[in-house]
This record gives structure tokens, sequence and C-alpha cells, in this order.
């Protein structure tokens, strides 16, 4: 939702942000998400909205199993919503009604959800239960920072991802070339293992839905520049980061295939694990297709290429969590469940299935992670003191519209040499400096 100026002018200066966009949300239209306070009974029916289902209903399946074994009271409903559609599924629920009582919640969209007053704060609640002090420290600030200006948090969080680029080992090896762990070897392998007359790429890169995640991944990745903002202004567009996207845009249709302007996740992880291509840029969510696909032995996962320094940076991943609705009538048996779901056996058990990196702080030791190399590599890279990460702004209500359907259409057109690198860079980043300067209005007054 974007807040209008007309909108702003009829919040009392007085009243802090986010209680004053709650005070007048029915301008968005009004669910009777306010709720009664009722905690309600604990027992009955709750519903239980899946924000990236796909192969991640079976694991869901297996934990909302082990919950109604020790809470035979408490039926679970789960609804699995595929990733693209989740926010405009909130945003429908929030206008016509209908939201659930637990639902996943990515901190990419958070900050919305929070300015519309659906979601119940759950900071006491963690701090009386059985999560208190048993979750990682840098993801509980993701989740303040995106979601609330007051340091609430308004989700548990269950996960995070990282950056990764997968590659071919065996495609390296028949190549003669060392693992892509710096830009200068990514872009010699790139090079190298792409023969377009074979149908042979080095590379695929992802021009659909999500790409401008991995641009930005690209070109702070290789710039070096480690704020997203410097003196109130957005550095996107700084010369270094957009010769760092002339660079990165180049390889497409060089050393990569041509219906990439078209992919988004699905169809990228699907056309890599065909095996004609070297190196694909995504995160750790996708390593189970990796190994459905092309087993264990044909491929690794690295946290995505240092300079030549070897130094790292990296844009911020979304952390996952699960809210509690204020709408939901019975938020005592919807809470057990959250509880239930964050802790050390049911967030290990979810993460080990999604190659995440897990939130509670005691599945950290857990043997899987060792044994999934890519994961341990991140969480060691995250770690090491080798990384800097560069916090994207999940705090603005428009950081979703502006980096995912906003500027998509944009970077295609870089891609088919419609627009210039600096020109989509401008673009971006006269959106997002506006959307800051708004921001920070709205919170001073």
């Amino acid at each position: 939702m974007r807040i209008s100026k007309t909108y702003r002018g009829r919040i009392a200066p007085a009243i802090s942000l986010v209680a004053a966009l709650a005070l007048t949300a029915t301008a968005c239209g009004d669910d009777g998400s306010g709720g009664s306070g009722d905690e309600g009974s604990g027992k009955g029916e709750i519903t239980f909205w899946d924000n990236n289902t796909g192969d991640r209903r079976e694991i869901w399946t297996e934990i909302i199993k082990d919950f109604t074994k020790e809470n035979p009271d408490i039926k679970v409903k789960y609804v699995g919503i595929p990733i693209d559609q989740v926010q405009a599924k909130y945003d429908t629920a929030i206008d016509g009604g209908g939201l659930p009582d637990v639902g996943g919640v990515g901190t990419a969209y958070l900050s919305n959800l929070v300015i519309r007053d659906v979601l119940e704060p759950v900071g006491d609640r963690i701090e009386k239960s059985s999560l208190k002090g048993k979750l990682v420290a840098g993801m509980v600030d993701s989740v303040k920072g995106a979601g609330s200006s007051t340091d609430e948090m308004y989700s548990v969080p269950t996960s995070a991802n990282n950056g990764t680029l997968w590659y071919r080992t065996d495609l390296f090896t028949q190549a003669g070339l060392e693992p892509p762990t710096t830009w200068s070897k990514f872009y010699a392998a790139a090079e190298k293992l792409t023969d377009a007359d074979k149908n042979k790429f080095g590379y695929t890169i992802r021009g659909g839905g999500g790409s401008i995640a991995q641009a930005l991944d690209a070109m702070y990745g290789q710039s070096g520049i480690t704020s997203f903002w410097k003196d109130h202004k957005t550095t996107v567009n700084d010369p270094k980061n957009v010769e760092a996207l002339e660079k990165y845009v180049a390889l497409y249709k060089k050393a990569t295939p041509s219906a990439d302007v078209n992919n988004d996740f699905i169809k990228m992880v699907a056309q890599w694990d065909k095996g004609q291509i070297g190196m694909l840029s995504h995160n750790l969510g996708s390593y189970q297709d990796h190994v459905k696909a092309l087993g264990e032995d044909k491929f690794k996962g690295i946290p995505n290429p240092s300079m030549d320094d070897g130094k790292r940076v990296q844009i911020s991943s979304p952390v996952d969590g699960l809210g509690l609705f204020k709408n939901s009538k019975n938020k005592a048996a919807a809470w057990k469940f959250i509880e239930f779901a964050a802790s050390h056996q049911s967030n290990s058990k979810w993460n080990e299935s999604a190659g995440s990196i897990p939130a509670n702080t005691d599945a950290a030791g857990d043997a899987w992670i060792q044994k999934a190399e890519p994961t341990s590599a991140a969480m060691k890279a995250l770690s090491d003191g080798t990384t800097t990460i560069v916090n994207l702004p999940y705090y603005l209500p428009d950081w979703n519209t502006l980096s995912k359907k906003g500027n998509e259409p944009n970077f295609q057109k870089v891609l088919l040499g419609q627009m210039t690198a600096k020109e989509f860079a401008d673009k971006l980043a006269e959106g997002l400096n506006a959307a800051e300067t708004e921001w920070e209005e709205q919170k001073n007054k």
C-alpha cells in the first residue's frame, strides 16, 4: 500500500506511523483484523498459510502431524500458497476478509502487513515461551528492522537463506577450471564453458520474476560498496554499481541461453538441472532440487563470489518466519503451533528439508548441517568475518513493489538492449529515494 500525500494528511502528527496507519486501516479495506483480543480456548481448528508451497508441503505435513500428536485437541488446516502469489493473497484477504490464524511471513513484505495492522506483536510471547533465548540474534534483528520502528517483533523467525552460486563440478573438472570462488574466476568460467552451437552455456541469468535481487547481488558483490544508503540516498546507481551491472548483463546470450530473459526461479532451476549449464545463482533453497536432478556428486554450492582480495559483499536475504494474525479467534492454539514449529526439533527438520539456515540456535549443532556442505559453507561465510552484508530496506512499505513488478520489466529491457544499465539503476534509485524520504517524513512526525 502506497502512502499517498492525501492519506498522510489525515494522520495526527503526535501519533506514531504504525499506530496512525492502524487507526486508518479502513482506508485500505477493513477485514475485522483488529480482533477481539480473546485468546480462545486453545482447542479447535486453526488455519495455517504456507508462504512458499511446493516441495515444502511434505515437510509441513509431517510437522503438523507431529504437532497434532502432542496437541490432539487442535486441528491445523494447511493452505499452500506459491511464493510469487503470497503478498497478493494477503492483500486480497486484508481487503476482503479471510486472513489465517498463522501465516508464513518473509521480511520482504513484513512491513506492509505491520502497517496494515493485521499482525499480533510476538515479542512478549517469545519471552514467556520455550523460545526465549533460542532464536539467532541476527534473524531477530532482521525481523525487528523490517517490521517495526519500535523494536517490536511481528513474526517469529524460522529460517534464513543465503546467496549461493551453484556450479557443475563435473563440467568444471572436464574444462580444467577452478571453483568460481571469485568474480574473476566466475567470468572466466562462464566464457570457457559456453559452446552455443552445442547448446552449452556457462551461466543462466535470471531475467523473469525475482531478477532484481539477483542483479543487486551481482552489483554490490563486484563493486564492493557496503551500504545501501549514503547521505539518505541509495547507492544503487553509484557508478561502480552501474559498471558492475553492465559487465553482468553482458553475459546474456553470450554465455547464457536466450530464454533467460523470461526465466523465473522455477524455470531457471529446471533449466540448470538438465545438465548443460555450468553455473546458477540462486539460494540454499534449491539444494534438494539439484540433488534430485543431478545427484550429490555432480554439483556444489558455494557462497557468492568474492572480490579478488577475498572480501565478499552480498545483499541481505529475507528472513522467513511465522506471523500470528490479529483476526484469529483462537490465538492460544495458534501460538502453540508457532512455538512448536519454531522449536529445536521441528525447526531443524524443516530447514534440513529446505537446505536453509535454522533460526533455532539449538539446531546449529545438528549433524545434518555439517553434511549439507552448501548450508555449512554459508553459515561459515556469514560468521568468519570475510562477508559484509548490505542490508536491503525491507522496512519500506514500497520495497516489494519496487524490487519486483515495478522494475523487473526494466531489467528485461536492459538484457534486450532497450535500456542502458545506468538508466535502469537511475530509475530504481528514483523510486527508492522517494520511498525513503516519505518513510523518514512519517517517522519524524
